[in-house]
């Protein structure tokens, strides 16, 4: 998993696990002849926590005063700390104030449509900064916008992503990550939506134990899409996943500046047992896609369940309706009794959400009288729905109070609210009041793999009521340090001051309860020895610890105004207020004031929007170009394209059309794909892989020396083989195979000393294959193909993409690449390459290349696999030399010579053909 401490060249997307790092995006400014000569990102990570700077310089070309448009995203997440423009040596900062008097001095301005400076919600994870000003002939504009964020662990990585579209060709164009972690980075991964092997030399990574640098810096030449042409082919996302060491304990307190940051991840802790309720919305509004994601997300779900959970089913819509009587083991025979249940789910009828959560609460509490929830079980409810209540109690606050009384902080309530029509502050807070958290998902072609995403988060409970504890005369000021539940994957962090008289070494406690005991972990630190690692300015920017405990401090505080009294809400924004501007945060409760030289627009200011604020604005994520599923696999999740909205220096008289993309289609952090990912509900196609793989189309395997182009159409007269295979040695070329009729998946290829499986499902009534799984023992990787997707699992993180979407991704042993003409291909140092590819005639389906064959080992077998064991070739006859026989693995088969068509070439292949 860890990659080698020299330099390398990276040709694929450095993913990080928990950070999601900004996008930047320019306009089409060639247009009004605004000229981007310089766009340079540079974030430093020290610690997890993230601060990056984007400079943009500009020159007007033209003869006469033009626009220039300074538009980016960066995370939701994240706090924008600094902007600035500098235009004929004057700088122009933008000014943090309280929201309400920044509001109230421009509210007039404002009232007029002025106000261009703005923060808007453009994806999931996302927002756009957008700021203007006009700009004399063959003047220079530099602006630079600075934002910080700390890097959330999510199933095990740290995750940064930065998207990239400057729509002209830039002289200078240069990002730097610098990643400092003192505990000594694990493993390093890139990700792009826009690399290609042409601009793979542009992109280097160096590591070291504790260090880490990442460079992209390509020249005008590898930025154009073609040498005739000035478009670039820079468009789309910029991705890093890492993690770093660990002791058994997790433990880590790091110093500086008199502030501490205690990392906490224990490893090696057994899962807590789990009694789980999942509450499931089944009115009518969840008709269609919705119910159908939520049925195929639910049977994937339910077949995580460790042999050790208990579970059950409540689906609502007027009425609410226990699948069960009581909770019950997740044996083998339960699970599939529940998953036939959860296919058979219709959507109908009105949203009781009061009945359905107080019928769960009491099959908890029913369950906890028979004595059936075993000692130290942890006991969760998982509400999704889609909608406001609009069936018996239907006053939100009354619900939150009914829930509140009827858990009684004895049970953890997780709430997904599934689209826009939902009330998000109304699941928030539910959740927040019961010990658990809310997450929208995104109605979408990948709505079931963010439900299943979700679950992976808290599908594995580690310890209970965790609490951290430190001298009281050492610190003051602390972050929350006490929580209720730590999940595998995930990691706390408590940051507080130290005190002026402080010892010279910090100790920490944190206890907690497993299943089977009281636990406690201890770590100390000196101060001495902290202060010196972060000394080097290269790779750090001081005083981000105190910023770290600040960002964080602030998050925290808004958190709990959710769920506070007015009066203790009121205090709790007061600090929080205070915080944001002392260190110059945008957060909800500020706005940025943006000055502009005397004569232009004076009313610019920019406002940090909230998760509700989406629903008023009706925006819609319907899987538009840019959006990119969310773990590595944007993942996606990751990952997981290019954003439709110009995200432009230099908008100039741009249309409407032009300057903010296709109507309804902002931009989204995920890759793109189609509207029906996941069209099956049979119980059979929720197997295996084949839930992602929907549709049926033949799958043809090539020869390893054809060239990758595009294919031309077929010749009437011949036909495509199902499969070709390339074999050694110098007698036999190809061998194009048909296999008989099977109702199983087919076990394609097997490998151990690759550790390497393949394997397929073929229908010979739809021509071949209709979907492959290629599974990776190291890295430990699953990638499956269909004719409409490619989607990557790794560490329970899945990412989906579309075919003919440019992907570059590197990984510790792994590299997976595709480009614009629809191929895939798997490769590494050691591995034989795996190509797929698809085709403009989706009857074509899907092509599978085979390079390296010489990298199989003696191990090799499976249906594919053995014709690179031992094949014996009879002569052939002396009347027809077109016929021969060969015998694998002890079978003979005939062998007849015929003419072939080759969907990659497009021409005609002379092979011989046998069927298995």
């Amino acid at each position: 998993m860890k990659i080698p401490e020299h330099v390398h060249t990276c040709r694929i997307i450095l993913v990080l696990p928990s950070l999601l790092l900004t996008v930047l995006q320019t306009a089409t400014a060639q247009k009004n002849g605004i000229d981007i000569y310089s766009l340079t990102v540079d974030s430093r990570v020290s610690s997890r926590f993230a601060h990056t700077v984007v400079t943009s310089r500009v020159v007007n070309k033209a003869d006469a005063v033009q626009e220039a448009t300074f538009q980016m995203e960066l995370p939701r997440k994240a706090f924008i700390t600094n902007f600035s423009m500098v235009i004929d040596g004057v700088t122009y900062p933008g000014t943090v104030k309280e929201k309400a008097t920044a509001q109230e001095q421009y509210s007039a301005a404002v009232s007029r449509g002025e106000s261009a400076g703005l923060i808007k919600t453009t994806g999931r994870k996302m927002e756009e900064f957008q700021v203007s000003v006009s700009v004399a002939p063959a003047t220079k504009v530099t602006f630079e916008l600075v934002y910080e964020e700390l890097l959330r662990r999510h199933l095990g990585v740290y995750e940064l992503l930065l998207k990239v579209r400057p729509q002209q060709l830039v002289k200078h164009l240069q990002m730097d990550i610098h990643i400092f972690e003192p505990q000594g980075i694990s493993f390093l991964e890139t990700e792009s939506t826009f690399i290609t092997n042409e601009l793979a030399d542009a992109l280097t990574t160096s590591k070291n134990t504790t260090k880490a640098h990442i460079c992209f810096k390509p020249t005008l030449s590898q930025q154009q899409k073609a040498p005739d042409q000035q478009d670039t082919i820079l468009d789309g996302n910029f991705i890093v996943r890492y993690d770093v060491n660990r002791t058994h304990s997790g433990n880590s307190i790091q110093i500086e500046n008199g502030y501490f940051v205690h990392y906490f991840a224990p490893e090696g802790l057994p899962t807590m047992p789990k009694n789980v309720v999942f509450v499931i919305d089944k009115s009518g509004s969840m008709n269609g896609r919705k119910i159908q994601q939520t049925r195929e997300a639910l049977i994937k779900i339910l077949s995580d369940l460790n042999p050790k959970d208990q579970f059950n089913l409540i689906v609502f819509s007027g009425e609410a309706t226990q699948w069960e009587p009581s909770l019950v083991p997740a044996s083998e025979e339960n699970v599939n009794k529940a998953r036939s249940y959860a296919a058979s789910i219709q959507a109908r009828g009105g949203t009781n959400i009061n009945d359905a959560m107080l019928g769960a609460v009491q099959l908890l509490e029913s369950s906890n009288r028979a004595e059936l929830l075993s000692a130290g079980s942890v006991s969760l409810i998982i509400l999704l729905t889609d909608g406001d209540p609009t069936v018996g109690e239907t006053s939100p606050t009354q619900i939150q109070k009914n829930v509140q009384e009827a858990i009684a902080s004895q049970y953890s309530l997780f709430c997904l609210g599934f689209g826009f029509d939902v009330s998000y502050a109304f699941l928030e807070k539910l959740a927040l009041d019961n010990g658990g958290l809310a997450r929208r998902i995104y109605e979408d072609s990948d709505s079931a793999l963010q439900l299943q995403d979700f679950y992976q988060e808290v599908a594995n409970p580690l310890l209970t009521e965790v609490a951290f504890e430190y001298p009281s005369n050492s610190v003051e000021e602390v972050t929350q340090n006490n929580f209720q539940l730590f999940f595998r994957g995930s990691e706390m962090v408590v940051a507080g001051k130290l005190r002026d008289q402080s010892p010279d070494v910090l100790l920490g406690k944190v206890r907690g309860q497993t299943h089977m005991e009281n636990i406690t972990f201890q770590a100390e630190s000196s101060t001495a020895e902290q202060e010196g690692l972060f000394q080097s300015p290269k790779y750090i920017f001081h005083n981000f610890m105190e910023r770290l405990w600040a960002y964080l401090t602030i998050q925290q505080l808004l958190e709990k105004t959710v769920s506070a009294s007015d009066d203790e809400s009121k205090a709790l924004k007061t600090r929080a207020l205070n915080l944001s501007l002392s260190y110059n945060f945008v957060t909800p409760l500020t706005s940025m004031v943006v000055t502009k030289p005397e004569g232009q627009e004076q009313s610019q200011v920019a406002n940090k929007p909230v998760e509700e604020d989406k629903r008023r604005e009706n925006i819609h994520y319907s899987g538009g170009r840019g959006s990119k599923f969310r773990t590595m696999g944007r993942g996606r999740s990751r990952i997981p394209g290019a954003s439709n909205f110009p995200t432009s220096f230099g908008a100039g008289a741009l249309g409407a059309s032009e300057r903010y993309g296709q109507p309804g289609h902002p931009d989204v952090s995920y890759r793109p794909r189609p509207s029906h990912f996941f069209p099956h509900q049979n119980l059979e196609r929720l197997t295996d892989m084949s839930h992602l793989m929907p549709t049926s189309r033949p799958l043809v395997f090539l020869d390893s020396n054809q060239e990758t182009t595009t294919s031309a159409p077929s010749p009437a007269a011949v036909q495509a083989p199902a499969i070709i295979l390339p074999l050694p040695g110098s007698s036999v070329d190809r061998i194009c195979v048909d296999i008989r009729p099977s109702q199983d998946s087919v076990d394609l290829l097997s490998d151990p000393g690759q550790g390497l499986e393949v394997t397929g499902k073929y229908k010979r009534q739809k021509g071949g294959f209709f979907w492959v799984k290629v599974t990776y023992k190291n890295p430990q990787v699953q990638v499956g193909v269909s004719p409409e997707h490619v989607v990557v699992t790794r560490d329970q993180r899945s990412s989906a993409y579309k075919w003919k979407e440019t992907l570059f991704s590197v990984l510790p042993g792994l590299k997976m690449t595709m480009d614009k003409t629809g191929l895939l291909l798997l490769s590494g140092p050691d591995k034989v390459t795996i190509g797929l590819s698809s085709q403009n005639d989706p009857g074509k389906g899907l092509l599978l290349l085979l390079r390296d064959t010489d990298r199989f080992s003696s191990q090799v077998s499976g249906t594919l696999g053995q014709f690179y064991q031992d094949v014996l070739w009879e002569p052939p006859a002396a009347a027809d030399d077109s016929r021969r026989m060969l015998r694998v693995q002890g079978k003979d088969y005939s062998a007849t010579r015929e003419l072939k068509l080759d969907y990659h070439e497009g021409t005609e292949i002379s092979c011989w053909s046998v069927e298995l």
